[in-house]
């Protein structure tokens, strides 16, 4: 069944929407939009334009749209960090970043082991400080979102960075492309996205469930769910645990069982999401080359 931009697929989808809901495009001239991340202080949220090496700025209260910041290292996925700082992956630097208080830029990881990452392509904070993000060839694959080299790491692998001692160590190196990834509501569990169709004929297009240690080390891995439109890409959970995950024909909504319960359908490939709004339940959604937002019957987690 589908309402407006609803479509149900399992009665449980039914109570998570209001059938009058409209989908707003709040703002188009992307060439490829990714990374949302809400700042509720401010009422705004920054998303990355990778191949216009820009970040843009949507206010929540005006509706204006202006320029974050450019160029932006071919900025990618993007994250609020417990301190209200705002976390990037770029591409073009070959890094992970926080932007401070003041404004300044600083590197949080650009290498292992001596030798340059990848393109750091999505992050995400656990409430201990620890930061985790995955690193993907996507951005030294051409100059299209980044700067085309060779892969001086020889693979691609999820990273975990420890503030306390600034140390970098590879939790999962079993990846062909890991992508968006996010933690469940107590932490526990790790779910990453394996884009390897994008290189491998038959390649993976599919979440997967990590169980994380005490000791913030991975176990298990096994598949989660499986993409039945495009790719899945960036996702984010709410308040119940159930996964809003961008695909091909808009965003999915995965009940914790691993049922698709229903989409929001959206007219262009989606990249990535991020919950947002006074009460958090305006999800945001980047498309192709266009920012979308929606209104739900549900509230994104609270992580910060």
């Amino acid at each position: 069944m589908t309402t407006n931009c609803f479509e149900t697929l399992d009665p449980r989808f039914q109570r998570l929407f209001v059938p009058t809901a409209q989908l707003d495009r709040l703002y188009t001239g992307c060439r490829w939009a990714e990374g949302p991340a809400y700042f509720p202080a401010g009422r705004y949220l920054v998303w990355s334009d990778i191949p216009n090496d820009r970040m843009l700025r949507y206010d929540e209260c005006s509706g204006a749209v202006s320029v974050f910041r450019q160029p932006a290292g071919h900025s990618n996925g993007n994250t609020v960090d417990r301190a209200g700082r705002l976390v990037t992956c770029e591409h073009g630097g070959r890094r992970v970043s926080r932007t401070e208080v003041d404004g300044r830029v600083t590197t949080i990881a650009d290498s292992y082991e001596g030798k340059r990452l990848n393109s750091p392509n999505d992050v995400v904070v656990k409430s201990d400080g620890t930061i985790w993000f995955t690193d993907p060839t996507y951005g030294i694959d051409t100059d299209y979102e980044g700067h085309k080299a060779e892969s001086e790491q020889g693979g691609s692998y999820v990273f975990r960075y420890d503030p306390r001692d600034d140390s970098l160590a590879i939790v999962a190196d079993d990846f062909v492309k890991p992508n968006g990834l996010a933690f469940s509501l107590d932490e526990r569990t790790l779910y990453i996205v394996d884009t390897g169709r994008t290189h491998q004929e038959d390649g993976p297009r599919h979440i997967r469930r990590f169980a994380v240690t005490d000791d913030n080390t991975l176990s298990g891995g096994e598949v989660f769910a499986e993409c039945t439109c495009g790719l899945f890409d960036g996702f984010r959970l709410d308040d119940a645990g159930r996964i809003w995950t961008s695909a091909g024909d808009g965003v999915h909504c995965y009940d914790p069982d691993g049922t698709l319960i229903g989409k929001i359908l959206v007219p262009e490939v989606v990249a990535n999401v991020c919950f947002g709004g006074p009460k958090r339940n305006y999800l945001y959604i980047c498309g192709t080359t266009s920012l979308y937002a929606v209104r739900l019957a549900v509230n994104g987690a609270k992580t910060f």
